[in-house]
C-alpha cells in the first residue's frame, strides 16, 4: 500500500516537472523567436529610417526657386538708368538721366536721400565697376564722375539702422575721358587698379588704365594713369564690356557682330571678330556674369546664350558658346547677374521674368509681371528682388532659391565649367575666390569609390580564396588550428593603423622600390610553381620526411628567399631600363606617378578585406559533408577532381558570399583611403594615380560644410549613393547566393 502510495505521488512529481519543463522550453521559444523577430525587424526599420533621412536631406537641392509676391507700390522716379538694392534688401537705389540719385526705404516707401551728380550736365552713360557700390557716371561734356554707394550700419536701442550716402573714394574731381559725349561706357575696378571703356559717336572705343594707390595724405584713394587708347571699329556697337586686369574688352554690335581685343605689352590688340547670332537675330543685351569671365548674350528671339574664352590645343583663346538658355520668343531686355553666384535673372520686353542658374543649366522659375519692365535689382543676397514696370509701379518679391547650382546634369553629366577646354566631371566644392564656380560632379568619386575596391579585390581575392581552399580542403588539421586563427585576427587591427602604415612607411617605400616590388609580383608566382614541380619530382624519401597537410610550410623560406631575390633584382633592372628612376621615367612618358596611389590604396585595403574573404571562404570549403568528398574518392577521382567537381560547386554560396561581403567592405572604406591616396577626383585607372572615393570625401569635407548649404547636402547626397552601392551589391550577392544554393543543394 505504502510502496504504491509513493509510486503514485512519484509519477504526479515527474509530470508535474515535465510539465514545468515544457512550459520553461514554450517559453523560451516563445521569447527566442518573438527576439529574433523583433531583432530582424529593428534592422529592417533602422535601415530604412536612415535611407528616408538621407532622402530627407537630400531633396530640398532639387527644389525649384520660389518667387512670392509682397507689395506694389508706387516709383518717385519715372525714368531709371540704374537700380540696385543693397545687402539687406531695405534700401534701394536709383538713377535717373538727369543725373537725381535717390536712396528710398522699399518697406516704408520714402526717399531717405538725394544726390545730385552734376548741376550743370546730364548723364549720358553708366557703369556699375565692381559689386561693392562703386559707379562711374559719365556726363554729355565727356568726363566722368566716380561715386560709390555707402550704407553705415549703427544699432540704436539695438536695432540695425542703415545710413545711406554717396561717397567720392577718389575725389570729387571728374576724369577726362572724351572730348565728346559717351555713348558706352564700361569698366572695372580691382585691388590695385581700374580699366575705362568708352564709346562715342564716331564709333571709337576710347579706353583708359589707372594704377589705385592709397592716398599719401589721406584715407582716400589715388589714381595713377597708366595707359590710355583709341580704337577705331569697323561697326557701331550697342555695347561694350571689360574686365579686370586689364585683360578683355568685347565690343558688340546691334547684329550680333563681335570684336574682343587682349590688352598685352600696355597695348590693345585685336584677337578675334565673331559673329554671335544668326542672320536675322539682333543682340538685345549683353552682360558679365558674376567673376566677368562668362559673356551672356541676350537676343531678339528670347534666348540668353553664354560664352567664355575656351583654349585650344595651340593654348590660343577664343571666344566659345557654351549653352543656351530660352526664357520665351520676345526680345530680352534686361540679365541682371547675381553678385555671389553664377546665376542671373532675365526679363523680356512683354515683362516676363525667368530665374536662370548657368552651371547647373537650369531655369529655376520663372513668372509674368504683366507689363514690360523698366528697370530690375536682386540684393546681394538673392532673396529680395525689385522690379520697377515702365509705369513706375515699383513690386517685391521675396525669392527662396538655396540650391540653384545641384541639378542632376551638374552632378552626373559632364559640364563644360569656366576656364576649362572641354565639358568634364570635376569635384571641387571650394576656393579662396568669391567668383568661384562650385563643381559639384559625383562621378569622379563613384569612380574613385570602385577603383580603389577594384585594385583591393584583385590583391585580396586570389590570395584570400586559394589560401581559404588550401587551408580548408589540404591542409592538416594541427596547422589549421595555427593558420586560420591568424589569419582571422587580422581582421582586428585598425583601419586606421593600416592606413597610417600605408601613407607614411609603404607608399615611400614603394617609390623607392618600385621596380622590384613589381618584380616581386611577377616573380613570387613563378617560384612557387616552380619549387611545387621541383618537390613533385623529389625523391619519394624526401617527400615523405614532411607529413600530408604540412608542405605549405615549406613555402616561407622559398617567399622570403624569392622576395629578397626581386628586390635586389631591382635596382639593376631599374638602372638598365628607366635610368634609375622609374617613377620618374613613367611622368617623362605620359604615365603619371604619385607616392600615394592605386597601387598602394590595392595593398593596405586588400590587406584589410583578405580576412573577412579568407575565413567566410574557408568556413564554406571546410563545412562540406564528408560524405560528399568520401564518396567521391571512393569511386575513383582524386582530389583535385574532388575539389573542382564536388566541393567547391557545394561551397560556392557561401563563396560568392565572401566576395561581396569584401567587396561591401572594400567600397565603404574611409581611413585607408583617406591616408593611404592622394584624394584627389580624377577619372583614371592608371594604378599608379590616386583616387577619392565617396566615404573618403565625406569624411574629409563633412566637418568644414556649412549646415544647410549646397556643399553639405551633396555630400549627403553622397552618402545615399554609396548606401545605394552597397545595398546593390548585398542584393546582388542574395540573389546569385541562393540561385547558387538551389543549384548545388541537391548534392
Amino acid at each position: 500500500m505504502n510502496t504504491s502510495i509513493k509510486d503514485t505521488t512519484r509519477k504526479l512529481l515527474d509530470q508535474q516537472t515535465q510539465s514545468g519543463k515544457h512550459k520553461r522550453r514554450k517559453l523560451n521559444d516563445m521569447l527566442a523567436r518573438y527576439g529574433i523577430a523583433v531583432g530582424g525587424m529593428s534592422v529592417i526599420v533602422a535601415v530604412v529610417l536612415i535611407c528616408f533621412y538621407l532622402l530627407w536631406v537630400v531633396l530640398p537641392i532639387f527644389k525649384p526657386a520660389a518667387v512670392e509676391m509682397e507689395k506694389d507700390f508706387p516709383w518717385s522716379q519715372k525714368q531709371l538708368l540704374h537700380l540696385e538694392v543693397e545687402e539687406y534688401g531695405e534700401i534701394a537705389f536709383g538713377l535717373e538721366p538727369s543725373g537725381h540719385m535717390q536712396f528710398t526705404d522699399i518697406e516704408a516707401n520714402k526717399a531717405l536721400a538725394n544726390y545730385k551728380v552734376s548741376e550743370e550736365h546730364t548723364v549720358s552713360a553708366f557703369a556699375q565697376l565692381d559689386l561693392k557700390g562703386m559707379m562711374a557716371v559719365a556726363l554729355d561734356n565727356g568726363s566722368i564722375q566716380l561715386l560709390q554707394q555707402d550704407y553705415a550700419i549703427s544699432y540704436p536701442d539695438n536695432k540695425r539702422k542703415l545710413t545711406p550716402s554717396i561717397q567720392h573714394p577718389f575725389g570729387e574731381e571728374s576724369i577726362e575721358f572724351s572730348d565728346k559725349p559717351v555713348r558706352l561706357l564700361n569698366g572695372k575696378l580691382w585691388d590695385d587698379g581700374m580699366i575705362l571703356v568708352g564709346t562715342n559717336e564716331d564709333n571709337e572705343l576710347l579706353t583708359k588704365h589707372f594704377y589705385v594707390e592709397q592716398s599719401f595724405l589721406g584715407e582716400g584713394l589715388e589714381l595713377d594713369e597708366n595707359t590710355s587708347s583709341i580704337i577705331q571699329l569697323g561697326f557701331e556697337p550697342k555695347f561694350v564690356l571689360a574686365t579686370p586686369g586689364p585683360d578683355w574688352i568685347y565690343a558688340i554690335g546691334e547684329h550680333g557682330e563681335m570684336s574682343s581685343y587682349q590688352y598685352e605689352g600696355g597695348e590693345w590688340q585685336l584677337r578675334e571678330t565673331k559673329q554671335l547670332t544668326e542672320s536675322g537675330i539682333n543682340v538685345s543685351n549683353a552682360s558679365f556674369l558674376l567673376g566677368n569671365v562668362s559673356l551672356m548674350i541676350g537676343d531678339s528671339n528670347g534666348t540668353i546664350s553664354q560664352w567664355f574664352q575656351v583654349k585650344n590645343e595651340n593654348n590660343v583663346s577664343s571666344l566659345t558658346k557654351i549653352r543656351d538658355f530660352k526664357l520665351g520668343n520676345q526680345p530680352i531686355v534686361t540679365i541682371k547677374p547675381e553678385a555671389r553666384r553664377k546665376g542671373f535673372i532675365a526679363t523680356d520686353t512683354e515683362g516676363k521674368v525667368g530665374v536662370f542658374y548657368t552651371t547647373s543649366e537650369r531655369l529655376l522659375e520663372q513668372f509674368e509681371f504683366g507689363q514690360p519692365i523698366q528697370a530690375l535689382s536682386i540684393n546681394s543676397r538673392s532673396n529680395k528682388l525689385l522690379v520697377i514696370g515702365e509705369d513706375a509701379q515699383a513690386t517685391t518679391f521675396m525669392v527662396e532659391n538655396e540650391h540653384p547650382e545641384i541639378s542632376w546634369s551638374a552632378i552626373w553629366n559632364q559640364v563644360f565649367y569656366e576656364g576649362y577646354t572641354e565639358p568634364t566631371f570635376t569635384w571641387q566644392s571650394s576656393s579662396s575666390s568669391n567668383d568661384y564656380e562650385s563643381k559639384f560632379s559625383l562621378v569622379p568619386l563613384s569612380f574613385g569609390t570602385l577603383k580603389a575596391a577594384f585594385y583591393a579585390m584583385l590583391f585580396a581575392v586570389p590570395l584570400a580564396i586559394f589560401g581559404a581552399i588550401f587551408t580548408a580542403y589540404f591542409m592538416a588539421p594541427k596547422m589549421r588550428s595555427m593558420v586560420k586563427p591568424t589569419v582571422e585576427i587580422m581582421e582586428a587591427l585598425p583601419t586606421v593603423i593600416l592606413g597610417f602604415l600605408a601613407g607614411l612607411w609603404l607608399a615611400p617605400l614603394i617609390e623607392e622600390t618600385l621596380v622590384g616590388f613589381l618584380l616581386t609580383i611577377i616573380l613570387l608566382p613563378i617560384f612557387t610553381v616552380l619549387f611545387g614541380f621541383l618537390w613533385s619530382r623529389s625523391p619519394e624519401v624526401i617527400r615523405h620526411k614532411i607529413p600530408d597537410g604540412w608542405q605549405a610550410a615549406l613555402l616561407l623560406p622559398v617567399v622570403i628567399v624569392g622576395t629578397m631575390f626581386a628586390f635586389w633584382l631591382g635596382e639593376p633592372v631599374e638602372q638598365w631600363l628607366f635610368d634609375g628612376n622609374m617613377p620618374g621615367w613613367l611622368d617623362d612618358h605620359g604615365l603619371n606617378y604619385d607616392q600615394r596611389n592605386s597601387l598602394v590604396v590595392g595593398l593596405a585595403m586588400g590587406f584589410a578585406v583578405i580576412p573577412t574573404i579568407f575565413s567566410i571562404t574557408e568556413d564554406a570549403i571546410f563545412s562540406v559533408p564528408k560524405h560528399l568528398t568520401n564518396g567521391s574518392l571512393a569511386l575513383g577521382a582524386s582530389q583535385w577532381q574532388t575539389l573542382t567537381r564536388v566541393v567547391l560547386p557545394t561551397a560556392s554560396p557561401g563563396i560568392f558570399s565572401a566576395l561581396m561581403i569584401g567587396l561591401g567592405r572594400a567600397v565603404g572604406e574611409t581611413m585607408i583611403v583617406l591616408m593611404a591616396t592622394g584624394n584627389t577626383p580624377i577619372m583614371d585607372m592608371n594604378i599608379f594615380e590616386g583616387m577619392r572615393t565617396l566615404s573618403a570625401n565625406i569624411a574629409v569635407e563633412m566637418p568644414e560644410s556649412e549646415v544647410g548649404s549646397s556643399h553639405y547636402r551633396v555630400l549627403f547626397l553622397a552618402a545615399f549613393v554609396l548606401f545605394l552601392f552597397t545595398f546593390a551589391f548585398n542584393t546582388i550577392a542574395e540573389v546569385v547566393r541562393q540561385r547558387l544554393r538551389n543549384k548545388y543543394g541537391s548534392l
